[in-house]
């Protein structure tokens, strides 16, 4: 073989080895491994308190938000849809067997870990009746003919779809047919994680945390038997139960410890930063998950702008990403145009009381929002009078006080409310009960001269 033929060879090798930043989370798992040589998978990674809290975490907030369908109207408004078929499948029942948020939460937990979402269509003519959760793992995703292709392999089989018979979420993406996995990427991270929680277990089942050896003096011979009972000593000892009991050693031994206790060996020092080191992975903040740094505690304002950052910055943009997917995958051309869906982001506030009270008084008392609408967040009965746009008027210029069309418009009530409260009545009256008193006394005093 000469030169060239090696070289082409070799690198021929490289091109079979090599993978891609669209291959999914099995394919790099398979090719790469990882530093700690544990097992990373999906599974796996749930195992880890971290990882199942925030993936959890996020799951179960989006899950929780109601997604609203909206018609767009000619002046610039929207309203809201009940009675439009895509309102019913992503608000009231995506399919026959799950909740929504159920099916919505599962998603989001799916395109945490693998990087992916996928449901089936079902379909009715041209319309979705009806989306089935699939299993990413058991989703093959590629080219035929420069269409997008899905394959998919479960028990009862393989099926291929087509790009227009499968809803496809994806996650964080170079532009690829599918999104990057954090388990994939994130694999080093994860599986020093696994081993670090490994390493602490046996630790504490071992039961002795200091562990070394049992030396004899130089005038003590020992034999096999004498050494097996001490082994079946030790073991008497060991475990949880026994800490802190004293353990009794024939004479002439002594024990002298060799490995460092679990503090001397920063391990759990190196647990705390995994939660870290995950929490980056998955995008949510340590003190969401239970964990507070160096210093920091768990309630007060600085926890409430990091809530807030989090939500700003991590999940409004995945809300924003399911919204326009749930558009452009679910509604044909002519209905993207007129219809559009949206998640409700104030029902973050509906556990928060004061929050709520003061976005409702704020919309209302500022003419955003009529009484009936603020009444209908709260699950209140409609009101008569409740549909008109009301706004304070204690701003108005004082120039523009009396000079309301007909007399009867904001700035005459209250120029009215104010003569009110000084005289008592309107100022009209007043003037005419003045003038009456100073005739009265005029008259008085007349009569007295005469």
């Amino acid at each position: 073989m000469t030169l060239m033929q090696r070289i082409k060879s070799s690198l021929s090798v490289f091109d079979r080895r090599s993978v891609k930043l669209t291959d999914g989370a099995d394919k790099w798992l398979a090719d790469k491994g990882n530093h700690a040589g544990k097992r990373v998978t999906a599974e796996t990674t749930l195992n880890l308190s971290t990882a199942w809290r925030c993936i959890r975490l996020k799951s179960g907030v989006v899950g929780a938000l109601p997604i609203q369908v909206y018609e767009r109207k000619s002046d610039g408004g929207s309203v809201i849809m009940k009675n439009h078929w895509l309102y019913e499948l992503v608000h009231d029942s995506p399919n026959s067997e799950q909740t929504p948020a159920e099916f919505w939460g599962g998603m989001i937990a799916a395109r945490d870990l693998w990087g992916n979402a996928y449901a089936e269509k079902q379909m009715v003519g041209d319309r979705v009746v009806s989306l089935r959760f699939l299993r990413p793992d058991r989703m093959h995703v590629f080219r035929k003919n420069g269409e997008r292709r899905y394959r998919y392999s479960d028990r009862d089989g393989s099926k291929e779809y087509g790009s227009r018979e499968i809803f496809h979420l994806r996650g964080f993406t170079l532009g690829g047919d599918i999104g990057l996995s954090a388990v994939s990427y994130g694999r080093h991270t994860l599986g020093l994680a696994l081993a670090s929680d490994e390493t602490a277990a046996k630790t504490f089942q071992n039961g002795l945390q200091l562990s070394g050896f049992a030396k004899p003096d130089a005038s003590v011979k020992s034999n096999a038997e004498q050494r097996k009972e001490l082994m079946e000593l030790f073991a008497q000892f060991a475990g949880s139960s026994q800490t802190g009991k004293v353990m009794p050693l024939p004479g002439g031994w002594s024990f002298e410890a060799l490995s460092m206790s679990p503090a001397d060996a920063q391990l759990l020092e190196s647990r705390a930063f995994n939660v870290e080191e995950i929490c980056r992975w998955y995008d949510t903040p340590p003190i969401l998950v239970g964990h507070a740094g160096k210093g920091q505690t768990m309630w007060g304002s600085g926890v409430e702008q990091i809530l807030l950052g989090w939500v700003t910055l991590d999940l409004d943009p995945l809300l924003t990403g399911t919204e326009q997917a749930i558009v452009k995958q679910l509604l044909g051309p002519v209905e993207r145009k007129r219809f559009y869906a949206e998640y409700t982001r104030e029902a973050l506030l509906q556990a928060d009381s004061a929050a709520k009270a003061a976005f409702l008084s704020t919309m209302t008392q500022n003419g955003l929002m009529t009484r009936n609408e603020g009444r209908s967040k709260l699950n209140l009965s409609r009101i008569d009078g409740g549909d008109e746009l009301t706004a304070q008027t204690n701003l108005a210029p004082l120039s523009a006080l009396g000079q309301a069309a007909g007399g009867a418009g904001p700035a005459q009530q209250v120029r009215t409310a104010l003569i009110d409260f000084l005289f008592g009545s309107s100022l009209e009256t007043a003037i005419d009960q003045r003038v009456r008193q100073i005739e009265q006394s005029r008259n008085v005093i007349e009569h007295h001269e005469d």
